[in-house]
């Protein structure tokens, strides 16, 4: 079964360091996952990833910010029975589905298991960028990072972090990183619950 192992970003360091994130030269480790930050270009976000077959044996130490683990990662499709397909073609692990509104818009998504992040795939609202071509390809989108305490989380981003909600999973609380971090892909903070997969 495929594990993400690292994630390239099109981002400043600097930014993920003023956000609470600990980095060594341009790599950010969130337990078993590698963050490579090569800079902002012509595209902003996650380019690209890498995957294993699995998952860094050696956990990274928690950050400043509260992070202990990548929770999940987010992958934005105009097509998501195609692109389940393709991932299940691939060796990845479909989880479920999940159909009902979410807070960001999207009525359906599936959830696979990669490594020690899950993959969430969702389908890409209308209006947006990605759902205008239906036959283009998914985008890597957003990140979901564990906290081990939202309060402190918050305390530590201060104006930077959004109200704390409930979470579309029970037990759940979220935040999401307010656009003024700089950081290119969304960012959302999130507890441990019994939600989780």
């Amino acid at each position: 079964m495929p594990s993400i192992d690292e994630l390239e970003i099109a981002d400043d360091p600097a930014a993920w360091r003023a956000a609470g994130f600990e980095l060594a030269a341009d790599v950010c480790r969130v337990s078993r996952v590698r963050l490579r930050l090569t800079g902002k270009g012509p595209r902003r976000g996650i380019v690209g990833w890498e995957l294993g077959d699995s998952p860094a044996e050696e956990v990274a130490a928690p950050h400043p910010n509260g992070v202990v683990r990548v929770d999940h990662v987010v992958l934005l499709s105009p097509a998501l029975d195609r692109t389940v397909e393709e991932l299940e073609s691939q060796g990845f692990d479909l989880r479920r589905r999940r159909e009902g509104p979410t807070p960001g818009g999207s009525t359906r998504q599936a959830f696979f298991r990669a490594g020690e992040p899950i993959l969430e795939v969702v389908q890409a609202p209308e209006g947006t960028s990605v759902a205008r071509d239906p036959n283009g390809p998914a985008r890597l989108w957003g990140l979901a990072f564990l906290v081990a305490d939202m309060e402190r989380t918050a305390q530590s981003l201060g104006d930077l972090l959004g109200r704390p909600r409930d979470a579309v999973q029970p037990g759940r609380t979220i935040a999401t990183l307010r656009p003024e971090a700089g950081l290119g892909p969304a960012i959302a903070f999130m507890t441990s619950g019994a939600g989780a997969i």
